[in-house]
């Protein structure tokens, strides 16, 4: 499975963007898909998640700002992301996950100005 990010840019502090990340192929065989951010220096942390079967789940410093959601039919993983603010800035990844392989698109970067 390959997964493309887009969506990235630059946007001033309280905006919004909206990330996709689109699969290959059917994203119905992947238990769950994801998002993740990465700025220098630190570990790629978790965003957001959501499951085969919808279930979501989000880190602290993004609840109630940022929703996960899947389109099965278009194959798509999008993180709607408001109220955004400069902490959010950093590269941002698409991950899915069968039962033993993981796949991970390339980064997109979102940066957002104060």
């Amino acid at each position: 499975v390959q997964l493309q990010a887009s969506g990235g840019g630059l946007v001033q502090a309280g905006g919004s963007l909206r990330l996709s990340c689109t699969a290959s192929s059917s994203i119905l065989s992947l238990v769950y898909m994801g998002w993740y951010r990465q700025t220098p220096g630190k570990q790629r942390e978790l965003v957001a998640r959501i499951t085969r079967g919808g279930s979501t789940n989000y880190a602290d410093p993004v609840k109630g700002r940022f929703t996960i959601s899947r389109d099965n039919a278009k194959n798509t993983v999008d993180l709607q992301m408001n109220t955004l603010s400069p902490e959010d800035t950093a590269v941002y990844y698409c991950r899915g996950v069968t039962g033993s392989v993981e796949y991970w698109g390339l980064g997109t970067l979102v940066t957002v100005s104060s």
